[in-house]
């Protein structure tokens, strides 16, 4: 049991840590959402171009961060020692939205490097936890030293209307904070007379306890970390495109400057002064001169020259091909260097069979599969924590060595799928497992199942012939082949006797 002194400094430590996380993660966040500073331009460029482009992005951030997640999909979790998916933890995940709130957890940590599971017991339901994946933003976890997996403590802070909240979670009690909000816009004397309203304080609570114990002895928080290291931190697939993205911003913006001021050919008039027209006064008399205005010849698209030493030079309109070339590199060097397909950001390719298509989206293939390894372990400790909050200690001491199951990484058409599984029927495979290759879900093998039994049923004779048919019978034996016959020789055709 921790002293409410004791809480409030892990408080305080978690929540430097967290402070310092949040400039890389709210970064990363406006990235993905086409905020994009210009960047890389020189003084006098930003100086009478940059609120122009202020708002302009050619996002490619957003569809680097996409390409992996629509294809991560959870499906199921099967504890050691069993030979089908638990039926009743799949139930936990889609009541709490799970399907769903995935992808959301998953594009988080993409984007911010780690996402975070929280799994608490529901008093009003004790047979559904409440499982919610949480943004890196708001939570932190703390690991016992020199380990990377023994979670120490977690903290989950988070602000709502004039009021910060901060919840401590440790493996046998649980504590709750708030403070008021802090202003940033106070006076220093303000801010010396508030500086005791910053401190946490005990939630008042009416109907639970503060701290409450914790009745799954574990810190009930998990971290899914994107590309971890063994020391350094985890790495956000953002971090590396931001800079390339800057780049083709830039280039953008020059090459609308260009075609603004360039994009035809320009005529400069030489060795002539500037034309005059006489200045009167309301009598008519000339009383000086005044100079054309030149927007008038641009209209009028008529200039009268005048002097011995006029003359017109031309200089060719800019090359914005160019500026396209080589913002297509750029974009290449993204695709290369993040593993996204280029037909996902080039639309120029057109009539790819099924194979190139296919050995296109290798790198992302293996990228997905690395991240279904780095988030399948924190995910079966996610199962761990859920038969824990049902009080189910024998099936989550099984699923610590369970495994998560998920959707084929790899797209193929129907009749490439069709046409894999066929074969793999042949081979002995049983139809469960094909239907699992296939993408169902487990719940709804079981459904195709149930309708295989009855059709059954209904009609056995057609549906044993079927399958019959489909299986691989054994070798012939040696002795049961039948020779045939050999041709007849043509000599003794010859000699038959003619009548």
């Amino acid at each position: 049991m921790a002293s409410e002194t004791e809480a409030l400094r892990l408080v305080g430590l978690l929540e430097n840590e967290l402070i310092r996380r949040r400039g890389p993660i709210d970064r990363h966040n406006d990235y993905y959402r086409g905020k994009h500073p210009l960047k890389f331009a020189s003084d006098e460029f930003a100086k009478f171009h940059g609120e122009r482009y202020a708002d302009f992005s050619d996002n490619w951030v957003q569809v680097v961060a996409d390409a992996p997640v629509e294809r991560l999909t959870v499906t199921g979790f099967q504890a050691s020692g069993e030979v089908s998916a638990d039926a009743e933890l799949w139930r936990v995940w889609q009541v709490n939205g799970l399907d769903a709130d995935s992808q959301l957890g998953f594009l988080g940590s993409i984007t911010g490097a780690r996402t975070f599971v929280l799994v608490w017991g529901d008093p009003d339901d004790p047979d559904m936890p409440v499982v919610t994946f949480e943004d890196a933003s708001q939570c932190i976890v703390g690991y016992e030293p020199g380990s990377r997996r023994r979670r120490r403590a977690a903290l989950k802070r988070w602000q709502d209307g004039a009021e910060d909240y901060a919840t401590l979670y440790l493996p046998d009690e649980v504590w709750k904070f708030c403070r008021p909000l802090q202003r940033q816009d106070k006076s220093p004397q303000m801010a010396d007379v508030d500086e005791e309203l910053k401190r946490w304080q005990p939630r008042e609570l009416h109907t639970e306890p503060n701290p409450q114990p914790n009745p799954m002895g574990m810190v009930p928080m998990v971290e899914l970390p994107n590309k971890p290291m063994l020391v350094e931190e985890p790495i956000s697939d953002v971090s590396g495109v931001v800079a390339m993205q800057d780049a083709i911003n830039l280039l953008w913006a020059q090459l609308f400057t260009a075609s603004d001021a360039a994009s035809f050919p320009q005529r400069v008039i030489m060795g002539a002064e500037r034309p005059t027209i006489p200045k009167l006064n309301t009598a008519g008399e000339i009383v000086g001169k005044q100079a054309v205005d030149l927007a008038k010849f641009q209209v009028d698209r008529v200039a009268w020259i005048t002097g011995k030493d006029a003359r017109i030079a031309e200089w060719q309109a800019a090359n914005l091909a160019m500026y396209t070339g080589i913002i297509e590199t750029a974009v290449g060097h993204l695709a290369a260097q993040t593993r996204t397909p280029q037909h996902y950001l080039i639309s120029a390719m057109s009539n790819i069979g099924e194979g190139t298509l296919l050995a296109a989206e290798t790198g992302l293939v293996k990228r997905c599969d690395q991240k279904i390894l780095w988030l399948g372990q924190g995910l079966r400790e996610v199962a761990r924590l859920i038969a824990l909050a049902k009080g189910q200690t024998a099936l989550a001491e099984k699923l610590r060595s369970g495994r998560v199951l998920w959707a084929d990484t790899e797209s193929r058409s129907h009749a490439q799928m069709a046409d894999a599984l066929l074969k793999l029927k042949q081979l002995g495979f049983p139809f469960e497992w094909l239907a699992l290759r296939y993408g169902l879900t487990p719940t709804e093998v079981a459904d195709v199942i149930a309708m295989r039994e009855r059709e059954m049923e209904a009609d056995p004779v057609s549906e044993i012939t079927r399958m019959m048919a489909n299986q691989p019978g054994p070798p012939p034996a040696p002795g049961d082949v039948e020779e045939e016959p050999a041709e007849a020789d043509e000599e003794e055709v010859d000699r038959e006797p003619v009548g």
